[in-house]
């Protein structure tokens, strides 16, 4: 499979393994399924540690590093028609972020991993759920 992870799923994969559901953590660990982040969870991250919603041991940029050397991930491109791509879908949330990572999974056949079940009820893309 060719799955494209969350930034929640990315995140609770590398610091909180534990919140992971057993299908997701298999996926994951599967090496026969190809791994993807959009840069804009990268983004999403910083945002998130800049509100103090989420808590890094180091600085961002360190601890981003050191994330793609624990856990290599191919890195989905950021592109103009992914871009256009983010007005052809509902979601029921105005979610920048989740815009552009479902139009990224949309535009490359990628399954997206979430918890989030907005997006899972909102069949705008094929999803995997945490479960």
């Amino acid at each position: 499979m060719r799955l494209l992870l969350d930034t929640h799923i990315w995140i609770w994969s590398l610091v909180e393994p534990e919140r992971l559901g057993r299908k997701s953590r298999k996926a994951l660990a599967d090496a026969t399924n190809e791994l993807w982040l959009s840069p804009i969870s990268t983004w999403e991250l910083t945002l998130l540690e800049r509100k103090g919603r989420v808590r890094l041991d180091q600085e961002i940029e360190n601890w981003v590093t050191e994330a793609f050397t624990a856990a290599p991930l191919l890195e989905a491109p950021f592109t103009h028609e992914v871009a256009i791509e983010t007005t052809r879908f509902e979601l029921p949330h105005r979610d920048p972020a989740d815009r552009f990572i479902v139009a990224t999974a949309r535009i490359l056949g990628l399954t997206l991993v979430t918890a989030d079940r907005r997006l899972i009820e909102s069949k705008a893309v094929a999803v995997l759920g945490n479960s």
